[in-house]
């Protein structure tokens, strides 16, 4: 298929989304139109919102490579997801609705009085942003674009990268949070249909569903099976049945109901009736990865056994320029070679989609956290519009930290790019998943 008509369809859905973006810019006049869209969204629109930003490239790309290389096992990410969406609208949302606050570190000021908590947790918040979504998304969507033209030069990686950025962060800026959760309920449609299309591809190529599992010995890594040696013992825990679901319970404790990416959508609901429909919606829509990414990623394993799974260091350094594996490139590899020409093209928009949503939600939430928590701290008295024009200013700043960190990713010793991602948010994320649950559901918690 040539280039021109592959990028063709995303420029007319991007031309599209523009139109939305120069409506909302006008009624941008104070922060709480810019960062949380007046707080008149639409459940539709939320639950939409809080799937799409949380589904980018990096889910495409990252969640499929993984389970290419070690199974089914991944999908516990999406899975668990479901039930602390749930959590969130039901104990979580009620709490911050009643702070009328714009963050989550805001919301600990209001809670504990002090400053010091405040400031230390915008800054963690924006660091993991940066070198773990952002980077992590940006990386992914670039390397899509990358095999699905036909280029194989860095160079043509960091040119990707520069026009993604420069169109995410013309949404983000010039439209606030209301052009990005229109443009998250339009993106979610396309993620849905696109990568619906091409599970069911994958599944006639393989011969089915069964033939997935049971018809290949590169398929047979798929049960979540304890190991019996190491440095941990799990032999006593109940294994393969209870799946141990509350291994991943602090991770998705920060990822949906303490990040403010996913809260901040929230918040933006017209009341807190559409803010939980909004998060039931999300729940129900989370159960699809499992379907539309992480068995792809294992259909990819059995068809391109050579790329996919290749493990000689010098053939793995040849095909995708990583001497540790190339799993991530099972998606674009099915949507490469199982894919006609203009179902080709729809899912480069897709993947284009996906990353858009996930980066404009990052950006924008990025930018509040910036202007509320930490500017205001140094101009306690700054006007609305100086707010607003500081948040956009961030932007810009993000997308250069961003591209310095991707080197990094790129030369990293895993090649698994889920796992680099939530490799960091595990580490970090339990010491302040336990303050903001002392902060929740024990009054008596203070600062000292």
């Amino acid at each position: 298929m040539h280039e021109r008509e592959k990028v063709g369809m995303y420029k007319r859905e991007s031309m599209e989304i523009l139109k939305i973006v120069k409506s909302s810019r006008r009624k941008n006049r104070s922060i709480g139109d810019y960062f949380l869209a007046s707080k008149n969204m639409h459940w539709i629109l939320v639950g939409s919102s809080l799937f799409a930003s949380n589904i980018g490239s990096g889910h495409f790309i990252g969640l499929a490579g993984s389970a290419a290389s070690s199974g089914i096992g991944v999908a516990g990410f999406e899975l668990i997801a479901a039930f602390a969406l749930m959590e969130l609208g039901w104990l979580f949302v009620p709490v911050y609705f009643s702070s009328d606050v714009f963050t989550m570190p805001e919301y600990l000021r209001e809670r504990f009085g002090g400053q010091r908590i405040r400031i230390y947790l915008a800054f963690l918040s924006l660091l993991l942003y940066i070198f773990t979504k952002i980077s992590a998304d940006l990386y992914a969507g670039a390397l899509f674009i990358q095999i699905a033209l036909n280029r194989t030069s860095t160079q043509w990686l960091y040119i990707s990268i520069f026009i993604l950025l420069a169109v995410a962060a013309i949404f983000t800026i010039t439209g606030g949070l209301t052009a990005v959760l229109w443009t998250d309920f339009i993106q979610t449609i396309l993620m849905i249909i696109g990568s619906l299309i091409l599970m069911g591809f994958s599944f006639v190529k393989i011969g089915g569903f069964r033939n997935m599992f049971y018809g290949n010995n590169k398929s047979r890594k798929w049960f979540l099976w304890c190991p019996t040696v190491g440095l941990y013992e799990f032999t006593s825990l109940p294994c393969p049945r209870g799946l141990r679901f509350t291994l991943d319970w602090n991770d998705n404790l920060y990822a949906y109901k303490l990040n403010v990416v996913i809260v901040q959508r929230s918040l933006a609901s017209k009341n807190l009736t559409h803010a939980k429909a909004g998060c039931v919606l999300a729940s129900f829509l989370k159960l699809l990865p499992l379907w539309l990414i992480v068995f792809p990623g294992m259909v990819a394993r059995i068809l391109f056994p050579d790329t996919v799974a290749c493990a000689d260091p010098e053939e793995c350094m040849k095909i995708c320029g990583s001497p540790v594996g190339c799993t991530n490139m099972a998606y674009a590899e099915l949507v490469i070679n199982l894919l006609p020409k203009g179902l080709c093209g729809l899912m480069l928009a897709v993947m284009m989609a996906a990353l858009m949503s996930s980066l404009t939600s990052i950006f924008n939430s990025s930018s509040t956290i910036f202007t509320i928590d930490i500017w205001t701290r140094f101009r306690k008295n700054a006007s609305d519009l100086e707010l607003v024009i500081v948040g956009r200013i961030f932007v810009i700043v993000l997308v250069i930290i961003s591209i310095v960190w991707i080197p990094i990713i790129q030369n990293s010793g895993n090649s698994r790019l889920f796992d680099y991602v939530n490799s960091i948010s595990s580490f970090l994320a339990p010491p302040v998943c336990a303050v903001y649950l002392l902060a929740v559901f024990w009054p008596r918690a203070n600062e000292q």
